[in-house]
């Protein structure tokens, strides 16, 4: 998809984790997050193996969502170590967390009635890796959908 083509925010949320996919994130995960949390629509959430990955995931979500989806961040954060970064797109929040970050926040449960997007269904993930805790929170949300 170009940025001349209307793009869903369900589309922009694949192109970021897509991005995220081909830095080779690990726990990729995209929920639809618009009938539990009032101000976004959808959370993409993945994990980087270290700071460097963090910031590269970061940064080709950035070029990808801005040259395919036509969309600038609102805000960037990132924690201070470097083991969690966010792009707010408003509609969309992409949280990177390195492993342990990811563990103790625990983002995708405190939102685990919101639908999970099945990637493994979807064009152009090539590098799909899930962890143990990841994969039966995928695994769940096939069986109650």
């Amino acid at each position: 998809m170009d940025g001349t083509a209307t793009c869903t925010l369900r589309d922009a949320a694949l192109i970021a984790a897509r991005a995220a996919d081909d830095k080779k994130a690990t726990d990729i995960m995209v929920q639809h997050v618009s009938d539990l949390i009032g101000v976004t629509d959808y959370f993409v959430i993945v994990t980087a193996r270290n700071t460097h990955q963090v910031d590269a995931i970061i940064d080709a979500i950035e070029d990808d969502v801005r040259t395919k989806a036509d969309m600038k961040p609102l805000a960037r954060e990132m924690s201070q170590d470097g083991s969690w970064s966010l792009l707010d797109y408003g509609s969309i929040v992409v949280h990177v967390f390195q492993p342990d970050t990811r563990d103790y926040y625990r983002l995708e449960q405190l939102w685990n009635d919101a639908p999970i997007i099945d990637l493994a269904a979807e064009e152009g993930f090539e590098n799909l890796e899930y962890s143990d805790r990841i994969a039966q929170i995928i695994e769940s949300s096939k069986e109650s959908s």
